[in-house]
């Protein structure tokens, strides 16, 4: 009787072991499947800041009293 008591909490632990394993795999192809697309969003984004940015800072330049 204890060894079924144990065999049934190690098969819940390998059960979660394999959902974990599912999401990882899951995760990791949608890394690979979004990435280029999710690097090209921030990759556009910190341009438009940094366009931004460097505006402003020009802008700043030119008036009176700046930094």
């Amino acid at each position: 009787m204890k060894n079924l008591i144990k065999s049934k909490k190690g098969q819940g632990m390998t059960e979660y072991i394999l959902i974990i394993a599912l999401i990882a795999l899951f995760v990791i192809g949608g890394v690979k499947f979004f990435g280029q697309k999710v690097k090209k969003g921030f990759n556009d984004s910190a341009e438009t800041i940094e366009k931004s940015v460097d505006s402003g800072i020009n802008k700043g330049n030119n008036s009176k009293g700046g930094i």
